[in-house]
């Protein structure tokens, strides 16, 4: 299926590796151009050395001035912009919510909310220059359902979703339109790390705890990154256009998480 975004000029968050990597890795294949920052200055280079339709900045998108920096890279390798994926985030600490070091919540929110606003408040006025602009914002199943012994990473992935909505409305006249994707258990680095802090904390095998968090979903299977790829390249492209304010669960059907 041709998606006619042949040419669209796509700015990637945390880019590099992982979910970030497929985003990219996606785009391409559709014959878009993609820039990518990531603080991972190894991971971005392997990146950007693999295809000459990815240019890349290492940047940390809670530092502002870094941000503009990578506006301005990104703008002179793609002479404008039509999409901004807000994919970076951090899975911030486990444990009880008065066991949380203080410092490490705050880096959650920095990183997870502050990050996509440092972003989209200058990818407006270029987004508004494009004949198919949007915003594309990573949330999280946990944005979406409680998740205990997680609370600052579910703060901050319920906030991606109020930051949507609002953009969505805010950004329409514009022709802009905002979506955010839900991921549910994703197969990767990340999750096996998450599992790991999660069993330490409950006192059981890793085994275990993934098994108790697979069991809370309909589907029992990690989620691909290349099916959160596919749609978003979806919600980017012309086919995408009537679609806007819209928090789209990739879970299996995911029912609580624990």
């Amino acid at each position: 299926m041709d998606l006619g975004i042949r040419g669209l000029r796509v700015l990637v968050t945390a880019g590099a590796s992982g979910i970030g990597r497929e985003i990219v890795n996606a785009f391409v294949e559709e014959g878009a151009r993609v820039h990518v920052c990531d603080v991972d200055s190894k991971a971005l280079a392997a990146l950007t050395a693999s295809s000459p339709a990815i240019t890349g900045t290492l940047c940390d998108v809670s530092d502002r001035a870094a941000v503009a920096r990578l506006f301005d890279e990104a703008l002179a390798a793609l002479g404008g912009l039509d999409c901004l994926v807000n994919n970076v985030g951090i899975a911030g600490p486990t444990g009880r919510v008065d066991q949380i070091d203080p410092e490490a919540w705050d880096q959650t929110l920095t990183v997870n909310v502050t990050g996509q606003f440092n972003c989209t408040r200058l990818a407006v006025a270029h987004l508004a220059k494009s004949g198919n602009p949007s915003i594309i914002n990573l949330s999280s199943s946990a944005g979406r359902l409680g998740f205990p012994l997680r609370t600052p990473y579910a703060a901050s992935k319920w906030a991606v979703v109020g930051f949507t909505k609002s953009l969505s409305i805010e950004l329409g006249p514009l022709g802009i339109r905002v979506n955010a994707i839900q991921p549910g258990i994703v197969e990767g680095d990340r999750i096996r790390r998450v599992f790991a802090a999660k069993a330490e904390q409950h006192g059981i095998s890793v085994e275990e705890m993934q098994a108790q968090a697979m069991a809370q979903a309909s589907i029992q299977e990690l989620i691909q990154p290349r099916q959160l790829a596919d749609t978003i390249l979806l919600l980017a492209s012309p086919r995408g256009r009537t679609i806007s304010g819209q928090a789209i669960s990739i879970c299996g059907d995911l029912q609580s998480l624990s």
